[in-house]
């Protein structure tokens, strides 16, 4: 009952996409693209909450309880782009469109593009990126999962299966006392 999306390496800031993931997540689809398209139009900012160093104070951010935000436009476009291919999945799987959300997005960091840049006097100093590999889960808000172990009792535990000396001393005790 879920659809997913993962793009790797992609080239745009680790830190300005996990903020923008941090800011979808759990929304509902269609809120998502909207919520995107206006951070597009500098209508509403993403807010800043982990990665803060350097980053201006707008009053965009103040409707999610934060000071500082930004509007990240490369990180945006690659997550309309995953977005618009997740909801195709789902399509594929002929999930609901209507009743998608976003359960989950994971954002991580790729390995670092090398290139150099050259300075005064004959040096030369590392020119690094940060690119990142994205994924995306979308589900269905109707979904319901049983819960497992309702009906089957667990066994109890033996003495010396997977344990350390302070729990078998305490089944031990347990024992002795019934």
């Amino acid at each position: 009952m879920a659809a997913c999306a993962r793009a790797e390496h992609m080239r745009t800031h680790f830190k300005n996409m996990r903020e923008v993931a941090a800011a979808i997540s759990g929304m509902k689809l269609t809120k998502a693209y909207t919520y995107l398209g206006d951070v597009q139009e500098h209508k509403q900012a993403i807010p800043y909450r982990r990665f803060t160093g350097g980053v201006g104070r707008t009053g965009q951010a103040a409707q999610f309880g934060a000071v500082q935000g930004r509007w990240p436009e490369k990180s945006v476009k690659f997550i309309l782009r995953l977005l618009k291919n997740a909801e195709s999945n789902a399509d594929a799987k002929s999930l609901e469109l209507e009743d998608l959300f976003i359960k989950n997005v994971v954002v991580q960091q790729a390995p670092k593009t090398r290139r150099r840049t050259y300075r005064a006097h004959g040096r030369i100093n590392p020119y690094q990126g940060s690119p990142c590999h994205v994924e995306i889960i979308l589900a269905s808000k109707n979904t319901e999962v049983e819960k497992s172990g309702d009906k089957e009792e667990i066994a109890p535990k033996r003495i010396g299966e997977g344990m350390n000396r302070r729990q078998q001393a305490r089944l031990r005790i347990e024992a002795a006392r019934a």
